[in-house]
């Protein structure tokens, strides 16, 4: 390693490791990672390469980045890998208690019964709105109103839906 790499070594060790730190969340690789960015910077420059570099630091963040970003691919490519090939995957499981389902199953209920006592204009633009996702804009001109009234009617039906679960 020559006296300039040395110093540069010197110079940046912490902050690029901190850096490489915070993006893979892993202070080990980190450190790998970090030596591999000053081994090939050395090797670039003792290698008498036709590019000079004006910006040694930058350079070695844009060095230490690539090879964090190839690290992260290949160990995307591993767990695909190992997918493929059967390996088990402990994924949690995320459905729902038996009772939380039933309670769930319970609010919807609620809902449904709290809709179809609204108005045919007022449950229609709700539909729209938060079952469909249509934008206040998008309703309105599909049901030729204005933004104000889908406003209006959106209030009356969420403030009648919310006074329904309310009551249970």
């Amino acid at each position: 390693m020559s006296k300039g790499t040395k110093r540069l070594f010197l110079a940046h060790r912490r902050e690029l490791h901190a850096y490489l730190t915070r993006k893979l969340g892993d202070a080990d690789t980190a450190a790998d990672l970090t030596q591999e960015t000053f081994l090939r910077f050395a090797e670039h420059v003792g290698g008498g390469s036709p590019t000079a570099i004006t910006h040694e630091r930058s350079y070695l963040y844009r060095m230490a980045h690539n090879l964090a970003v190839d690290y992260l691919r290949r160990k995307d490519r591993e767990k695909a890998v190992a997918v493929s090939d059967g390996g088990s995957i402990d994924i949690p499981d995320e459905r729902p208690s038996p009772e939380r389902a039933v309670g769930s199953r319970n609010e919807l209920a609620v809902v449904r019964a709290a809709m179809l006592e609204l108005p045919e204009r007022t449950r229609q633009i709700f539909v729209l709105a938060r079952i469909e996702g249509l934008t206040y804009r998008e309703v309105a001109e599909r049901l030729r109103i204005s933004d104000s009234s889908v406003q209006k009617h959106l209030a009356r039906a969420t403030k009648h839906v919310m006074q329904r679960l309310r009551k249970g």
